[in-house]
């Protein structure tokens, strides 16, 4: 006897889908956006469009490759101000929402503003107060401006607590330390160009205008002569001569923190210099011919005076410094890639796909709200389109990032997160191919948005760049990109199908599936041949990461967690088929133990990384919480199908 259809419940479930798909995105904009409205700074003048396209473009060397400041710009504001985007307003009315790269240029270019710029997250008003500032909400950003008289007492701290080991340090500790870190990062900022806009004073009691440090550059070699000259003579190197040099290496020091802008003239040196190592290698005689770097510098100046003649001046400077950066690195063979990264971080690929995904579990749910039914039907194809568009966003992401870093897809914990998230929406269109009953078709692009969301809080709270190259050994073998690719394609596999068993649980807990013993059966037809389908790619993904490891390390196993971690999925699917192909589980049993495969997969996927020991160890240790509270939640979803099967097995025959 069937179950009679519970439109109540369907009303519910849905209720409770567009509830989490709201508050995925709340969650998201709750992290980034700041409270209160924004902040306002006198005389504000934005960038103009071509300004900002031509200085995101700029190539710089960071992270051991050459990136654009676009790049660069926006994994530094991410970690200071722990969002990419900054909102302020003008006394005249207007609202202005900056990009990175505006930011960076503000920094870099008209500091009398930027010290004004909320910069500074602060996740907990404790900080200020023990630096002796008054907080105005527990959690707030702050300006330069706000948080400089708090600074002696912050880097006071910040030397009492560095040596203590991390592990003994408590959270405001760990705290007051990064606050530390992000404002001398910020100070290198602020003060790289300080050289190019004052200048250096010619005398301690001189009137005469500060001496322009190209000068001073030019005028190296008779400073050497007179500093010779003395010290040959028994003397104490004194007077002018000194003095402009003293100033030329605070110059130099001061600078030498920043951004490494200029590519050197011999091409077997890889690393690119500052505007700090290319003065102090001119005052010093280290550069030959100086000429070169002379007119570095002097191009710096420029480009930093002709902020007061306008801002259409300054992009004539400004495109004059990136033509000429962008054809030194291309006649070094360098900075190929960097027009296409500067596209990539334009465009925001990934945040794309969450909207995209966000409409298309929308469209979803109207789907399955509306049944068979012709606008059932209609919902269905929209929410097709939405997902095969939001598959396409994530792949063309892929294809870039690949092409970039000029290695496999996959190198990191980030890149794995949305390597998994584009795997599992293909596989569960291909699943709805099969078996056409658009509950998979219904589960992929939410299964899309929850893993893109996760790689944006990920990238939210790492704030490091995943584009930078890997160690050698992780790039260059053969075995361990496929192995890599194969163990994730596993892990993409081994959610889909838990999330299938989850579905299937709900619908028949719930009494969702109207007791249609097709649809049942279908289901779980489907999550079976994608647990075996998760078999077989964690079993040769683990194969061939022994084979790796024998190439690279001697041995083909070693019990790492990492790789008990794979071999606790191979076990368990393993247990799973030969528990159902022998009888042991039934429908119920199966689902049961497919939903705790998601917790098998999270643990070698995830936990593992918290141990802190073992070679594949990735070295986070935040997000512990959100974990546990993932295997909280899957704990509920079994207790409630435990509870569902012990009261529906009296209504059975």
């Amino acid at each position: 006897m069937s179950n009679p259809p519970s439109a109540i419940g369907r009303i519910i479930a849905a209720a409770f889908v567009i509830a989490g798909l709201i508050g995925l995105v709340v969650s998201l904009l709750v992290a980034s956006i700041p409270q209160g409205g924004p902040r306002q700074i006198d005389g504000y003048q934005p960038w103009s469009p071509e300004i900002l396209a031509i200085a995101a473009s700029l190539p710089l060397q960071d992270g051991g490759r050459i990136k654009p400041l676009s790049a660069h710009a926006g994994f530094t504001m991410l970690a200071i101000h722990g969002s990419r985007t900054m909102r302020i307003a003008d006394t005249r009315g207007g609202n202005y929402r900056l990009s990175p790269t505006a930011w960076m240029m503000d920094t870099l270019f008209r500091p009398e503003l930027a010290i004004q710029q909320p910069v500074f997250r602060v996740d907990n008003s404790a900080v200020l107060e023990a630096i002796g500032l008054k907080a105005r909400h527990k959690r707030d950003r702050y300006s330069y401006q706000e948080i400089q008289p708090g600074l002696p007492k912050l880097w006071e701290l910040a030397a009492t607590y560095e040596p203590i080991p991390e592990k003994q340090r408590n959270p405001l500790q760990q705290q007051i330390l990064g606050f530390a870190y992000n404002t001398r990062d910020y100070l290198t900022i602020l003060n790289h160009l300080n050289f190019a806009r004052y200048g250096i004073p010619v005398g301690e009691a001189s009137g005469d205008p500060p001496l322009a440090l190209s000068r001073a550059m030019e005028n190296a070699p008779r400073i050497r002569e007179d500093l010779i000259r003395a010290r040959q003579a028994g003397e104490q190197p004194t007077g002018p001569a000194v003095y402009v040099y003293n100033q030329t290496m605070d110059a130099a020091g001061m600078a030498g923190q920043g951004m490494k802008w200029f590519p050197p003239a011999d091409p077997a040196n890889k690393t690119w210099r500052n505007a700090g190592d290319l003065i102090a290698g001119v005052v010093n005689d280290e550069i030959r011919p100086p000429a070169p770097a002379i007119e570095d510098i002097r191009t710096l100046e420029e480009t930093c005076r002709a902020i007061a003649s306008g801002q259409p001046d300054f992009l004539t400077r400004l495109t004059h410094l990136r033509d000429d950066l962008s054809q030194r690195a291309t006649d070094r063979g360098e900075g190929r890639m960097v027009r296409l990264e500067t596209h990539y971080h334009r465009m925001d690929w990934f945040l794309k796909a969450f909207i995209v995904f966000v409409l298309g579990g929308l469209t979803a749910t109207a789907m399955w709200l509306s049944g068979r039914r012709r606008l059932g039907t209609v919902f269905c194809w929209v929410t097709l389109g939405l997902t095969v568009v939001g598959l396409l966003i994530c792949v063309t992401a892929i294809t870039e990032r690949v092409l970039i870093m000029q290695r496999s897809p996959i190198g990191n914990l980030y890149d794995t997160i949305i390597f998994i998230a584009t795997a599992g929406v293909f596989l569960a269109l291909l699943v709805e191919w099969f078996f056409r009953r658009r509950l998979a078709l219904g589960l992929a692009p939410i299964l899309g948005l929850a893993l893109v969301y996760l790689s944006r809080r990920f990238e939210m709270g790492d704030t490091k760049d995943h584009l930078d190259p890997l160690v050698a050994v992780l790039s260059s073998n053969y075995w361990l990109t496929l192995h890599v690719i194969t163990i994730t394609l596993g892990y993409a596999s081994g959610l889909l199908a838990a999330l299938l068993a989850i579905v299937y649980l709900l619908m028949r807990g719930l009494r969702l599936d109207q007791g249609d013993q097709s649809l049942r059966r279908g289901l779980t037809l489907a999550t079976y041949g994608v647990v075996c389908l998760t078999l077989f790619l964690s079993l040769v993904g683990t194969v061939l990461g022994g084979i790796w490891a024998n190439d690279s390390w001697g041995r083909f196993w070693g019990w790492d967690p990492k790789e008990n971690g794979a071999l606790l999925i191979v076990i368990w699917t393993l247990v799973i088929l030969h528990a159902r192909l022998g009888g042991f589980l039934r429908e119920w049993g199966f689902h049961l133990a497919t939903t705790f495969s998601a917790c098998v997969i999270a643990f070698s996927w995830w936990h593992v990384n918290f141990l802190g020991v073992g070679l594949h160890n990735y070295g986070f240790t935040t997000g512990k919480s959100a974990l546990w509270s993932f295997y909280a939640g899957i704990l509920v979803i079994l207790v409630f199908a435990i509870i569902s099967r012990i009261i529906e097995k009296p209504e059975k025959p």
